[in-house]
């Protein structure tokens, strides 16, 4: 095979998408937890948004352990909401592309958004 052909082919082959190129990218340099808690962060801000529409933006995934979603609320009511809709959100997070699946949401109210 010449120079050429080589070249040629090497243009016609489909690109890498940079998001097959991450995980690996991100276990070459130690950052696999990071990549995987920043996937579940976007993963439960997609599903709120659509179960719960209401606590979107008002509560935020703040840490993801073995068998625990942690997630702070805004305010108590937006707790009481998630916390009602929990086994629904946990089955969605568990199904979805970025998400895990875990038994227990643990819910706090924090002061990320609201007022004081």
């Amino acid at each position: 095979m010449s120079w050429d052909d080589r070249e040629e082919r090497s243009r016609r082959r489909r690109p890498d998408r940079v998001g097959d190129l991450l995980p690996e990218a991100a276990r070459r340099l130690g950052l696999e937890d990071q990549l995987r808690l920043a996937r579940a962060i976007a993963t439960w801000e997609a599903i709120v948004a659509e179960r719960v529409p209401p606590a979107a933006g008002a509560c935020r995934l703040v840490a993801l352990q073995p068998d625990t979603v942690e997630v702070e609320a805004d305010e108590p009511i937006v707790a009481a909401e998630l916390r009602m809709r929990a086994t629904e959100l946990l089955r969605a997070f568990a199904d979805a592309p970025g998400g895990t699946p875990v038994r227990f949401l643990r819910l706090s109210v924090g002061h990320g958004g609201g007022g004081g």
